[in-house]
This record gives structure tokens, C-alpha cells and sequence, in this order.
């Protein structure tokens, strides 16, 4: 992906550190298709660069590309066909964590530490009430995924050794959940990280909440956000951090046709309280993701950026997608139905 040169003038210092000044011009992203050869669902995306891609979905399919999508790699796992994955999260060109999704026994952790030639089922759910649905890293060896509420609390597991084994957290430092509340397997996002800290999306209850965590999931503070809930099909389902204290979170209503509105918020002082998008995202969105100077959601009817922190949202594209991810190099890719993966270009405005 090449940026246009108005972006590449602008300092790291000054991509990183805030939104678009409000004076440099704005660039009009477009997503450029790929061409992947499957008609799977990939609901999990994990870029290592520009370059390096890994997407997880239906049918137990994992796709890999090194060559920036110009081709791409069947690597899935080996009689995984029935499973469900949901999210992947890649280290390396050659080393990625993937998760199925599914009561019981479906719910699945694999690793690979050879591009996908092979992989070790590194968990197993033997817990008939738990339901895998997201999990994140801190970095290359700590990470935590999490299990809709068993017992009335959700549930985590945690590695400290980059994936290789699981362990179930005590639940004493996690609130409890509320009648219906549910984490959604929508995108691989309702379960993000920076630094030590975690922090989790919920909906399907009365109200939407964001739960937090600063010493890697051991305790939890919980709070509500303005996205609407009171019903199943409800709630965040995706959040994104460009630092610890700069959030945005995105969701609605997942049913077709239905309405979302105030699909989007955001936070400034990590995810202690949340405020609505003065104009969110028109119609429900599962993914979120930050480029350094902006940020970019998807969902099954569009694609939209804000380079307001969140605050305010435009749709720059009609395409269906279910995830979003970016790097750190610049580099932003989205997946979804009938094998769709795409990556993000800026045109000269």
C-alpha cells in the first residue's frame, strides 16, 4: 500500500501522537480487493506489516499472504473443517494463535510456528457452559481470551507462553455479569490490549459495558457506554485503542435492516466512562481499527474513517466486511463474506 505524499510528509511524530491536524488536507481512503480463491467468512485478521497477513474464518479455513495480497495461502489447520474460526492473532510471518468458536468442544486454540505447515492444538474447552469468543496479546508471550459468563461471570483464560498452553483465571477479580450479557464473536474485537491493560465489550443485557483491566485480566473495573443494548442482537462489538487512555468503541443492532443508532463512542481517559460520537457510523459496525492518524470501522453495509478521534464518522465505501486491522507501518486490511479481504489505499485529495 502506498499513502499519498500530503500523509507522508507529515512527521511519525505527529501520526502517532494525534488525529489529522485539522488544517492538512484529507486524504479519500478506497479499499482495494484481493484476490483469495475461497468463499469463506473471515471474521479474524491479523497483519504483521505490510506485507504479512493472516485471516482466520468458517469452515475451519486460514488463509495466509506474504506478498501483500497478491497471492494467497490455504494454511489451515488439519481436520479443522467443522470448526468456527473467529480470530487469529499473528507475531510473525511465521507464528499465529488461532480461535474457534462454538459451545463445548468447538471452542478450540491452535498454534503455528511454521507459517501453517503445521499446528499444535494448544486448547480445548472442556467446560460445556463456555463460549470462546475473542482473545488479544500483550505481546509475543502474554495474551488472555475470554468465554461468555459461566457461572454468572465471564470468563478468561491466560499464556504466558505465547499461546503454547491455557490457563482459566480465577473469576474472585472479574464483576458479575448481567441476566443476558454476552461478549460478541463478531470480529475478533471484543477483547483488546495495549500495554497491561485489557479491555472487554459486551451487549445483549439491558445496557452495553466495557469492562477493564490494568494487571492482565486478574481483576476487572466495569462501566456502561452509550451504544444501546436491551436486547440480544445489541451492544458494542468492537473497541480499538491508539493508546492506553484514547478509545472508540463501535456496534448496534447486528440483524439486518434493522436501525443502530449511536453505533459509536469514545474515551479519553481509558475506558473509565465513555461518550457518544456527535456523528456516529450510520448503520451497525462489528470491526474497528486505528492507523496511526485515524481510525477505520466496518460492517455488513459500509465502511466508515473519522480523523476526529472518533468523534465524528463518514462512509467511504458500500462493501460488505466484518473485520478491520492496521499495523504500525501503515498498512490496513479488511475481511468478511465470500472470501473478502481487502486492503486500504488513500487517494491524492
Amino acid at each position: 500500500m502506498r499513502l499519498v505524499s500530503a500523509l507522508t510528509a507529515l512527521s511519525a511524530a505527529c501520526l502517532l501522537a494525534a488525529p489529522l491536524p485539522a488544517h492538512a488536507a484529507t486524504p479519500s481512503p478506497r479499499w482495494q480487493l484481493t484476490d483469495t480463491g475461497v468463499t469463506a467468512r473471515f471474521r479474524g485478521l491479523a497483519p504483521v506489516s505490510r506485507d504479512v497477513v493472516w485471516a482466520a474464518g468458517t469452515s475451519g479455513t486460514v488463509l495466509r499472504t506474504a506478498d501483500g495480497g497478491r497471492s494467497w495461502q490455504n494454511v489451515s489447520p488439519p481436520g479443522a473443517e467443522a470448526l468456527q474460526f473467529r480470530d487469529v492473532e499473528a507475531f510473525s510471518p511465521r507464528s499465529a494463535v488461532v480461535l474457534s468458536v462454538g459451545d463445548g468442544g468447538d471452542s478450540r486454540i491452535y498454534r503455528t510456528e511454521d507459517a501453517g505447515r503445521t499446528w499444535s492444538e494448544a486448547f480445548s474447552n472442556d467446560e460445556p457452559a463456555a463460549f470462546y469468543d475473542c482473545l488479544s496479546f500483550f505481546d509475543r508471550r502474554h495474551g488472555l481470551a475470554v468465554s461468555d459468563p459461566v457461572d454468572g461471570r465471564f470468563r478468561l483464560l491466560s499464556t504466558s507462553d505465547g499461546g503454547r498452553s491455557w490457563q482459566v483465571l480465577p473469576s474472585a477479580g472479574m464483576p458479575d455479569a448481567l441476566p443476558g450479557e454476552a461478549a460478541f464473536a463478531a470480529s475478533g474485537q471484543c477483547l483488546v490490549t495495549s500495554g497491561r491493560e485489557a479491555w472487554l465489550a459486551t451487549g445483549g443485557a439491558e445496557r452495553s459495558r466495557v469492562f477493564r483491566s490494568a494487571d492482565r485480566g486478574l481483576t476487572w473495573t466495569v462501566t456502561d457506554t452509550p451504544i444501546p443494548a436491551a436486547d440480544p442482537a445489541k451492544g458494542v462489538f468492537a473497541l480499538a485503542f491508539r493508546d492506553p487512555r484514547h478509545g472508540v468503541a463501535v456496534g448496534g443492532d447486528y440483524r439486518p435492516g434493522q436501525a443502530s443508532p449511536s453505533a459509536g463512542a469514545t474515551t479519553s481517559d481509558g475506558g473509565a466512562t465513555w461518550q457518544p460520537s456527535t456523528a456516529p457510523p450510520p448503520a451497525y459496525r462489528s470491526g474497528v481499527a486505528w492507523l496511526p492518524f485515524a481510525a477505520v470501522a466496518v460492517g455488513p453495509t459500509g465502511s466508515d474513517i473519522t480523523f476526529t478521534g472518533g468523534r465524528e464518522w463518514r462512509t467511504f465505501d458500500s462493501g460488505s466486511f466484518d473485520t478491520v486491522s492496521c499495523t504500525r507501518d501503515l498498512a490496513c486490511w479488511a475481511s468478511g463474506e465470500q472470501g473478502r479481504i481487502a486492503r486500504l489505499t488513500f487517494d491524492h485529495p
